[in-house]
């Protein structure tokens, strides 16, 4: 009987390692890789991020971004402190870790030795009618005053972590790659003593959820500063065309109207008048 405990005792121990042991592989199965891919941009400010999943394509980020973070000096007093500002784009070379759910993702940005860390988060949510959209719910950067290449002489630095409240930013519908060219502003408030720091996004293409295709965006969603910007562009040409039509049309009037009265015959001249003469 006692030889029978340990044999079973030993089968639990083979069964729970063979549990973890699927479990581990599933890890491994479902590794997530971030990449780099902003040599493929010939724009020199904007960078290209991609995050896989088991060697496809889940996450997709194609933008310039550009930030303007306050931060204090001593003034020449010795006494005061004077605000200045530190201004500074996303590097193409920095490191890329991310995260894919179905309903949650994240990826995040990391360059200059981890002096600055830029974090996006996209969820999914049902609105009105049933619609699926996705938008970036929260951002989190955090950044190093005694960087000494954006921050000179901060006083008191140290690492600083600025991020948003209640985000609800380029909500997209699901399946769609939201695109924009023109500015999208963020302002984050920081731990270092709430001084707000402006994220400014441009040249824009995103997409977190639902990737059909690797390293491919699916269907443009265009935000609406740039169909306003379109409509701005077109309206004046499809005035001169309405106008250069109503012209045209005036004018083919006009001429039927002058061959119309040509060809009617001319009524005779009263040459009574003549007579009595």
């Amino acid at each position: 009987m006692g030889r029978l405990g340990f044999s079973t005792t030993e089968s639990a121990r083979l069964l729970l390692l063979g549990v973890f042991g699927v479990l581990a592989l599933s890890v491994v199965l479902a590794e997530q890789e971030g990449e780099n891919l902003s040599g493929l941009s010939n724009n020199p400010d904007k960078a290209i991020f991609a995050v896989r999943e088991n060697g496809t394509t889940c996450l997709m980020v194609e933008f310039a971004v550009k930030f303007l973070v306050p931060y204090d000096v001593l003034a020449l007093n010795g006494i005061d402190l004077i605000t200045e500002q530190a201004s500074f784009t996303l590097p193409r070379g920095a490191e890329i870790e991310g995260k894919c759910g179905s309903t949650e993702s994240e990826i995040q940005i990391t360059w200059k030795n981890n002096a600055y860390t830029l974090r996006i988060y996209f969820s999914k949510e049902f609105r009105d009618k049933g619609s699926e959209v996705w938008k970036i719910s929260m951002v989190q950067f955090v950044y190093d005053t005694s960087e000494p290449s954006h921050f000179i002489n901060a006083y008191n630095p140290g690492k600083h972590t600025a991020s948003t409240r209640h985000l609800s930013a380029l909500v997209t519908p699901a399946g769609r790659s939201f695109v924009c060219q023109a500015q999208q502003t963020l302002t984050l408030l920081s731990s270092d003593h709430q001084k707000g720091v402006t994220m400014s996004m441009y040249d824009i293409q995103i997409q977190p959820f639902d990737i059909a295709s690797d390293f491919m965006f699916s269907e443009p969603y265009k935000c609406i500063t740039d169909q306003r910007e379109r409509l701005e562009e077109t309206l004046p040409l499809i005035l001169g065309f309405i106008l250069a039509l109503i012209i045209v049309i005036t004018l083919t009037i006009y001429h039927f109207h002058l061959k119309l009265t040509a060809s009617q015959p001319q009524l005779p001249r009263d040459r009574s008048m003549y007579k009595n003469m």
